[in-house]
């Protein structure tokens, strides 16, 4: 139970970052996108904030011996970059250019972000099963 409840405060702390940095507004994200137009930099201080906190939460959590919700710490260990890195990311960046919404933002947005949002996050998720089911044979 209490595992739900911090996994509902972290995603509820972070949909509300997203909403008031305005990463949930696919206009602003456009306009942050646009470096040779009307260039707004103001999510690359967003962006900043969120690297300089995510450095500082990996130096102090890393320092437990565990996890306080699991039995061990699951951490990337890849570090090679292959086809699938590279289609991945540049399907991301495709989506983010065109549309102005990833991943986080776009789930944050359905609620109120209407059909265009919609839309896109039912494309995205469909797209993730579906990649899931071709590269790895199954939904598991």
């Amino acid at each position: 139970m209490m595992r739900t409840i911090a996994s509902f405060a972290a995603g509820s702390l972070f949909g509300t970052g997203l909403l008031v940095s305005q990463m949930t507004n696919p206009s602003k994200v456009l306009a942050f996108l646009d470096i040779f137009g009307n260039w707004d930099p103001s999510l690359a201080f967003v962006m900043g904030g969120a690297l300089l906190v995510t450095l500082i939460g990996y130096k102090i959590v890393l320092r437990r011996k565990q996890p306080v919700f699991a039995e061990k710490f699951r951490l990337p260990m890849r570090s090679d970059v292959d086809r699938r890195l590279i289609g991945g990311t540049a399907l991301f960046g495709i989506g983010w250019g065109l549309a102005g919404l990833c991943p986080g933002p776009a789930i944050a947005s359905v609620s109120f972000g209407g059909v265009p949002v919609i839309l896109f996050t039912t494309a995205m998720v469909g797209a993730m099963f579906l990649t899931r089911r071709i590269l790895m044979g199954s939904y598991a």
